[in-house]
């Protein structure tokens, strides 16, 4: 943050949440207050009003700041996708009303949630921007290798080291870093082989990112094979805007209308029902393809209950404090004792398990269940201290965002190796906020990573001096 700015000036993100307050007695128009805040948000940050966007390259070429693709995934996800949730309360499925009972305690506690989102969304864009500075001081250039091949051969050495991470003990988390950073780097290696019309790289690259795609398909979640599309469109829209506009955004909107289906249905085969991967996905597609009413609901029952946490987090909140009192430091303690790899402590708590607990004790699952529920950042940021735990904490993770961001564009000579592939490839995590004790453990060892392929690469003198 440049001497001559003011942070006192954000506090203007923070008035939609201010004016929902004062109409706490009338949930809907609470709701909705809120809900549109995220939106005045998103405009005051992207009209350069608090402050200027970063002008050092064009926004084309700058999406994977911050500011932009995580503020849209993050925030977007957390506070926007709340609506059909809303829609359902109201009695209305795939956008027809079906009956008008309405459950006024469950809109009550709708609205408050609603505004615990507009509240971190403020907090988070508050974080941000105190620290966002731009352009980045650069220290190091790469040499002999053009970008291209630098990215190219990250592509192709990133995958392998994924594969030997995970057969190594203790070092298994290190094999999810490479993982990502393999998605990431063969993705941005596509897009930069095409236009330049390399053959070779372009074809290696095609088969690395169709391997990343099958991959994702065989997952059983949605999520890899959204953002392995919503990447390469972001990278190749600099070069072929209207292509992109064309293919990807309809691309995209498909996805999000038969992925709930596909996911839904391979996970009941492969999961529950011990068919193999192959026999699942094949009858994942089947049911995408011909079964129009069961991808209907499914496609809403996604959109109600799984697009949006809401449902989830009105049960922290109506059991938080008066059932469980909040946990003030606890949770971060927790989160410090996760980030000791298991290989130096054998007897470590179970992560899985200290998670768990809090969502037991809140009763938002049996004990005795096979479901995964934990919680995401904000409600542990609601666990710890309510409305203020929400500020203090999403101020902190728009900071923390922010500095690792540029502190990579500063180790690696700019924004298309800092950010593009080495902050999104190894704190993919930032994308969208999980618990406390992942977030940390996470975002501490690959800052580990990152220093060290740093290191690694100016001992090599692929990264040298300015």
């Amino acid at each position: 943050m440049k001497n001559n700015e003011s942070p006192v000036k954000y506090i203007a993100l923070f008035i939609p949440w201010g004016i929902s307050l004062l109409f706490t007695d009338s949930p809907l128009t609470s709701y909705f207050i809120a809900w549109l805040g995220s939106f005045y948000i998103f405009f005051m940050t992207y009209s350069g009003v608090l402050k200027p966007l970063p002008s050092d390259r064009r926004i084309a070429e700058q999406v994977m700041r911050p500011i932009f693709l995580i503020q849209i995934i993050f925030a977007g996800y957390m506070c926007c996708t709340s609506i059909f949730y809303l829609l359902d309360l109201y009695g209305y499925n795939n956008f027809h009303q079906e009956y008008s009972l309405l459950d006024m305690n469950q809109l009550k506690l709708t609205a408050q949630c609603q505004r615990y989102y507009c509240l971190a969304h403020a907090s988070f864009m508050a974080g941000i921007l105190t620290f966002m500075n731009y352009p980045i001081e650069q220290k190091v250039k790469v040499e002999g290798e053009s970008i291209a091949n630098l990215l190219f051969w990250s592509a192709i050495l990133s995958f392998p080291l994924s594969i030997i991470f995970l057969k190594v003990p203790g070092l298994s988390q290190f094999s999810n870093q490479f993982s990502s950073l393999s998605f990431i780097a063969c993705t941005i290696a596509l897009a930069f082989a095409i236009p330049l019309k390399k053959i070779q790289n372009t074809i290696i690259c095609c088969v690395l990112y169709g391997l990343n795609f099958y991959t994702a398909l065989s997952s059983g979640f949605k999520e890899p094979i959204i953002l392995s599309v919503l990447v390469l469109g972001i990278f190749l829209y600099p070069t072929y805007k209207k292509i992109v506009l064309v293919t990807f955004i309809p691309a995209l909107v498909l996805l999000f209308l038969v992925l709930p289906t596909y996911a839904s249905v391979f996970r009941q085969n492969a999961w529950t029902g011990g068919e193999s991967s192959d026999a699942a996905r094949s009858e994942a597609f089947d049911a995408v393809l011909n079964k129009e009413n069961v991808a209907d609901q499914t496609t809403w029952e996604f959109l109600v209950n799984r697009l949006s946490e809401i449902d989830m987090f009105t049960e922290y909140v109506q059991s938080t404090p008066d059932k469980v009192k909040f946990y003030g430091f606890d949770l971060v303690k927790q989160s410090f004792i996760v980030v000791v790899p298991r290989i130096f402590w054998p007897s470590k708590p179970s992560t899985e398990d200290l998670v768990m607990q809090r969502v037991y004790d809140a009763g938002v699952i049996n004990p005795h269940s096979t479901v995964s529920a934990k919680p995401a950042y904000i409600v542990d940021a609601y666990l710890s201290g309510g409305a203020l735990g929400i500020f203090i904490c999403l101020f902190i993770y728009g900071a923390a965002v922010q500095l690792i961001s540029q502190k990579a564009e500063q180790l690696f000579g700019g924004y298309t190796l800092g950010t593009a592939l080495i902050f999104s490839g190894l704190f993919q995590i930032f994308w969208r906020g999980l618990s406390f004790e992942f977030i940390l453990n996470n975002v501490v060892w690959s800052y580990i990573t990152m220093l060290l392929i740093a290191k690694i690469l100016r001992s090599k003198n692929i990264l040298v001096p300015v």
